[in-house]
């Protein structure tokens, strides 16, 4: 009598127990369909690798044609601004956002239950790979993004055989108030592909930092690459239309890259590439 009332329990309770459990399991293998992204590179890449209809906002900056190198698809799509009371009324399935996005902002759209991917910047041309993938990854789409990263990876071969890598020419990255890049930095990787000298380095710029005009003048580059200016004429900005400049690089002084160009690790950079290679 107990083993037959045992089985009875096992039967109505730990069986359907068991397909509770299941459930979520098999829910979270299929793909989001109201994703929202609130990182202006993880905009970029959603918009790369979504299905139809699956992204349904991104940030406002995405639609920054001085931002963003995909401002005219963005323009396709709602914004939003980051703020967790707008993108909770979305209700969306995934929300994505960038390491540096609202700690806030995440922290509440978890707290109720939303699922938050959070990508870090990128740094290398590795990256553009490994976000793209991982983005394939979130939204249910490798075949896409498998897709995305062998183009890119063609055109940078093509770039290479094309021996933009093969001269060199010691360059300097100078930016508002006087700051630079160099190497671990996603835009070190654009010049260096270019095949650059970025002379941060010798200067002793690992990353970023302030490289004053004097000791820019002392390094005698051969060539300098600027920033864009903005629609203003803010004194952050002038350093980079100092005469001086024209008087040190030999090779001439290259103005307009703008932040779209290389604050995202997208297969856009490449773009980038191949107008500094044929400078």
């Amino acid at each position: 009598m107990v083993g037959q009332r045992l089985k009875r329990w096992l039967a109505g309770v730990v069986i359907p127990a068991v397909l509770v459990l299941a459930v979520p399991v098999l829910a979270a293998e299929d793909p989001p369909q109201r994703v929202v992204s609130m990182n202006l590179c993880t905009d970029q890449l959603a918009m790369l690798v979504a299905g139809s209809d699956q992204l349904i906002s991104v940030s406002a900056l995405a639609q920054d044609p001085a931002n963003s190198a995909m401002a005219e698809q963005a323009q396709e799509y709602p914004a939003n601004h980051g703020r967790a009371e707008e993108i909770h009324l979305l209700a969306p399935d995934q929300v994505i956002a960038g390491r540096f996005s609202a700690g806030a902002t995440v922290s509440m759209l978890r707290r109720l239950d939303i699922p938050v991917a959070v990508f870090e910047p990128a740094t290398s041309l590795d990256d553009v790979r490994g976000n793209l993938r991982r983005m394939g990854e979130v939204l249910g789409r490798p075949q896409r993004a498998d897709a995305l990263i062998e183009a890119f990876d063609r055109r940078l071969a093509s770039l290479r055989a094309a021996g933009r890598e093969g001269r060199s020419a010691d360059t300097a990255l100078y930016f508002p108030n006087g700051y630079t890049r160099g190497d671990g930095t996603l835009i070190g990787a654009i010049v260096r592909a270019a095949g650059l000298d970025n002379i941060a380095g010798e200067l002793g710029v690992e990353r970023g930092g302030h490289l004053p005009l004097e000791q820019l003048t002392l390094a005698q580059p051969e060539r300098v690459i600027t920033g864009s200016r903005g629609p203003g004429h803010s004194r952050a900005e002038s350093v980079m239309r100092h005469p001086v400049l024209d008087a040190i690089a030999p090779a001439g002084v290259h103005r307009g890259l703008g932040n779209a160009d290389w604050v995202c690790g997208i297969p856009q950079v490449l773009d980038a590439v191949e107008r500094l290679a044929s400078l």
